[in-house]
């Protein structure tokens, strides 16, 4: 097992330009909905999230790389790392985009965050230590299938709009990783697919005028020196009870990015890569708090992909490259220069590809009579994916709650909605529910769909309340109790067809195939 290989060249360019979009979403959205201006997000912000990219790259290479020499192999693929893109937009839009309307401070909404990214390190961290039961009891098609639903929604798909978007710039490098990844040609020279495909994609946007000049020039206005700060006066709220009243926020983030980094664990088992979960998740954790102390407000995550950058030949090298990058670009400010030289289209066909191999996996990778439970935790990912095309369609001007009162949209909209909230908890049940009835478990299915009535009964799934354009958690007692009373009664028809299957001596033997 080595440090580094040729192909950790290709899984270092899908990687950095997956950061590369959370960074720019950060410099953005800071500057638009909270008022941080760009020279405090460069120069605070970016260097405390490079700084826990560079240690969660770092341990996980050298993870890699310990495992690999124990178990006598070469060929396993460092746990992908970065910033996580749910907990970057919750945070802005649900705590400090509120904070800075209201009090119109936007250093008091950046120290708010600040706690908050701080608080879903230590949840995250926490959970590490019972992670591993989690997974234990939780069927492997459950895990992978709302993986793979975020894969071919948010990531296959938005990143195919892209390209179609702008066929004259994407649709040639998209033909070179496919050429490479899917055929397993090697180029001349043994050029890596994803430095040729960045190249192509650079060239062809300059020359077909899609880039802009003047942007280039005005981009080297960050560059400079940046180094970390802490960011202590932030824990001085801690005091005052603020915070506490966004646990709402917090709290389901934090469980969210625990529950998807395990996923994501699970899904580098299934590629052939055993990783610990304790020590995994809380570096994961650690990684959020060091951010946090060092200003940044978003916390970072054991990424969705692994089977994607396996699938590229990227071994160890690829992470802690990624790290050492990012160093780099926030410490000099030039974030700004990159994205304006080089455009996403010339990179999101690996990330593309990643996304496909993401959700082959969860059909490749489980039981065949599991493929059924694999396509039922499809679907909340993807009511996430079409309820975010129906908000970017009406703007944020937009109201869906008079869509809905009009009858326009009406006949799916609501159910969408609802289907979308907590998808990667309500994925991950009705995947497992599903594979528990398919093998006639029925009063372990019955558990689960009690585990979701107490879920939806508290709001953690499935509620929520519509404001404008936008959908907004709703968590407290009896938030969800029409959901709450039909996965209850769901549970006892469960409970209550394995006591007669048990008291009539019938056959409760699993069901090997679909036709069977």
């Amino acid at each position: 097992m080595k440090w580094f290989v040729r192909k950790d060249i290709d899984g270092f360019f899908g990687l950095a330009i997956d950061n590369l979009i959370q960074f720019l979403l950060i410099l953005h959205l800071c500057q638009v909905l909270v008022g941080i201006p760009a020279d405090f997000v460069y120069g605070r912000t970016l260097p405390g999230a490079a700084i826990s990219l560079l240690l969660g790259n770092l341990f996980y290479s050298w993870q890699a790389v310990r495992i690999g020499r124990a178990l006598g192999r070469d060929d396993l693929t460092a746990l992908p790392y970065g910033i996580n893109t749910v907990s970057l937009f919750a945070f802005i839009l649900f705590i400090m985009a509120p904070v800075y309307r209201e009090t119109g401070d936007w250093r008091l909404a950046w120290q708010l965050g600040v706690l908050a990214c701080l608080l879903s390190g230590v949840i995250e961290f926490a959970g590490a230590f019972v992670a591993g039961w989690l997974r234990r009891v939780t069927p492997r098609a459950a895990l992978l299938a709302s993986l793979a639903g975020i894969a071919i929604g948010f990531i296959s798909m938005d990143f195919a709009l892209r390209t179609w978007t702008n066929p004259l710039v994407a649709l040639l490098p998209l033909g070179v990783i496919l050429i490479q990844y899917f055929a397993r040609i090697r180029f001349p020279f043994g050029l890596p697919g994803g430095l040729v495909a960045v190249v192509l994609g650079t060239v062809l946007a300059w020359a077909t005028g899609m880039m802009d000049g003047a942007a280039l020039s005005r981009s080297t206005a960050a560059l400079g020196l940046h180094p970390p700060l802490p960011a202590w006066g932030a824990l001085a709220l801690l005091g005052d009870g603020r915070i506490w009243g966004y646990l709402s926020v917090i709290l389901p983030m934090g469980l969210f990015n625990l529950v998807g980094s395990l996923q994501n664990l699970e899904s580098a088992e299934a590629a052939g890569d055993p990783y610990p979960a304790r020590s995994s998740l809380a570096v994961n954790g650690g990684g959020s708090m060091v951010a946090a102390l060092l200003g940044s407000c978003f916390p970072t995550t054991i990424y969705i992909g692994h089977p994607g950058w396996k699938g590229l030949g990227a071994r160890a090298g690829y992470s802690w490259l990624n790290g050492v990058f990012f160093l780099v670009v926030c410490l000099t400010g030039s974030t700004a220069l990159i994205s304006a030289a080089v455009p996403l289209e010339a990179g999101i066909a690996i990330v593309f590809w990643i996304g496909i191999v993401i959700g082959a996996q969860a059909f490749q990778a489980v039981p065949r009579s599991h493929a059924p439970a694999v396509v039922v935790g499809l679907f909340p990912a993807l009511a996430g994916w079409g309820l975010l095309l129906i908000q970017q369609g009406i703007g944020p001007t937009g109201d869906l709650q008079g869509l809905i009162d009009q009858g326009i949209l009406s006949g799916g909209l609501p159910g969408m909605i609802a289907l979308s909230q907590g998808m990667i908890f309500s994925a991950m049940i009705l995947a497992a529910t599903c594979v528990f009835i398919i093998e006639r478990r029925l009063f372990v299915a019955a558990l689960w769909a009690a585990a979701a009535a107490v879920l939806s009964f508290f709001g953690a799934i499935h509620a929520c309340e519509i404001r404008g354009a936008d959908v907004l958690g709703s968590f407290g007692f009896g938030a969800g109790l029409d959901f709450a009373l039909g996965y209850a009664m769901v549970a006892a028809l469960l409970a209550l067809t394995a006591w007669w299957l048990h008291r009539t001596g019938q056959d409760t033997r699993p069901v090997d195939t679909p036709e069977g």
